[in-house]
């Protein structure tokens, strides 16, 4: 339990303002505070964030939930090697429109971890336990967006479900085998032979260095960047279990690259309504991904922001307007 120690600074200041109590004080000017600032805190007073499980096929699934219930739904399904807390920042700017749904993967932030020598850690496992997550909660039809990992788990649901999807959001997932970068040159090697390439694969994947520059990538303005965001993970990487449980599911990784060609042809016979929204700054994916979704769906619309892989840590005003103009114009 941690114990909360009064700063020595503010001791010195307690008993300075004890001495000085009868002297007269100017009179402060009171500052204002911004509209949007006050407009937020109003939504987050009508429809806080809920904090919720819920057991899918007996594993705790955490999840996210703000907005009302009858309010159009948004999915939404996080990367590596993040949570649903990457999507805080939209949960407190749209909940007065839309239900935002945004739940863990087993394995990941809150929900479950189960044993990867019980449990299968892969991207068809995933989907099924999301769809069975969102019929557990009633979410018969909903925008679904999709970041990092969201998207293999993503289109999977997609594929089994394509009557529940109203709209597609991509941010920064690849669907395409050109959209991988440079990065993948030993993460393909591991997926050509495991034991010889795993220990090159997790301090490619796994360690502190790659986890900050999953956020940073190579945006001259580092300091706009949270360090928090990246020492959190390596926190979460650095569990017990967590370097089998994700050396596991990205040896599946190699199984969405087989399945682009299904999920490019799945979007160029539907054409559904897609917004992509990309941070150039992002080392993860080859940074022309975002035109080859137009390529897919020439009506797409095709956002390419200053933000890195994780676009929301520094763009979430931009992300959330864009994302509420896009849902909105159903």
């Amino acid at each position: 339990m941690r114990i909360a120690v009064l700063p020595m600074f503010a001791l010195f200041q307690l008993v300075a303002q004890t001495s000085t109590a009868q002297t007269p004080m100017a009179h402060t000017p009171v500052a204002r505070t911004p509209v949007a600032h006050t407009q937020r805190q109003d939504r987050l007073m009508k429809h806080p964030t809920l904090y919720r499980t819920v057991t899918i096929d007996d594993h705790s699934i955490f999840y996210r939930e703000a907005g009302p219930k009858n309010a159009p739904a948004i999915l939404l399904l996080h990367g590596l090697p993040s949570s649903s807390r990457m999507f805080d920042p939209l949960l407190s700017r749209l909940s007065d429109r839309y239900r935002l749904v945004a739940p863990d993967y087993p394995g990941f932030g809150h929900s479950d971890w189960p044993d990867p020598k019980k449990f299968a850690y892969t991207f068809d496992r995933y989907a099924e336990i999301m769809n069975r997550f969102t019929e557990t909660l009633g979410i018969s039809r909903y925008t679904l967006y999709m970041q990092d990992y969201g998207g293999p788990v993503g289109f999977r649901m997609l594929l089994a479900h394509p009557e529940r999807v109203d709209a597609l959001i991509v941010q920064d997932a690849v669907a395409h085998n050109e959209g991988l970068g440079v990065n993948w040159k030993t993460r393909r090697a591991f997926w050509a032979d495991r034991a010889a390439n795993e220990p090159a694969l997790r301090s490619n994947l796994l360690s502190l260095a790659a986890t900050r520059t999953r956020h940073v990538g190579n945006d001259p303005n580092v300091e706009g960047y949270d360090p928090d965001l990246w020492s959190d993970e390596f926190a979460f990487l650095s569990q017990p279990a967590q370097a089998d449980i994700q050396s596991d599911l990205f040896y599946d990784y190699r199984t969405n690259v087989e399945a682009y060609p299904k999920w490019q042809a799945w979007m160029r016979e539907k054409q559904p309504r897609l917004l992509v929204v990309w941070g150039k700054y992002d080392l993860s994916f080859d940074p022309g991904e975002p035109e080859r979704y137009r390529q897919d769906v020439p009506n797409a619309e095709v956002h390419v922001l200053d933000a890195g892989h994780f676009a929301l840590d520094t763009a979430a005003d931009e992300i959330a307007a864009l994302v509420g103009g896009f849902v909105g114009s159903r």
